[in-house]
């Protein structure tokens, strides 16, 4: 198995409902440690892992929603594909599906995005890069 160099590990409070979650919406368990109430998850090259709260990475009190201040990108094939799949699920949307655009340097690049939280309320950002404007 290929590791990425930077994956995300986010505490959840319940790693069944979490699992349950993120398989839905897609994405492969390729391993777990359910002694430690752990998965490892994978969506096309985006992988993170959840583990359930054990205070092993506790730098503070923990409320909802986990993660406030940061959102995960992940960059996708089908980005249509997904919204639909999100939408299906009744998952609320945080963002509607939209092309947005990101100025770097003199270039102006567009992607297109959608937000949603997980359980926890974590924000996923998914996204398809529609190169240079």
């Amino acid at each position: 198995m290929k590791f990425n160099s930077l994956i995300p590990e986010l505490s959840v409070t319940n790693i069944l409902t979490s699992t349950k979650f993120y398989v839905l919406l897609g994405f492969n368990v390729k391993y777990e440690r359910k002694e430690n109430k752990f998965v490892f998850l994978e969506y096309e090259n985006n992988q993170i892992m959840i583990e359930e709260v054990n205070n092993n990475w506790s730098v503070g009190k923990l409320s909802y929603p986990f993660g406030n201040g940061i959102n995960l990108s992940m960059e996708v094939s089908d980005i249509d594909a997904l919204y639909q799949k999100a939408k299906k699920l009744d998952i609320p949307i945080f963002r509607e599906l939209k092309v947005s655009e990101y100025k770097v340097d003199d270039e102006v690049y567009q992607d297109k995005e959608f937000l949603i939280q997980d359980p926890d309320g974590y924000l996923l950002r998914f996204m398809q890069d529609l190169g240079k404007k």
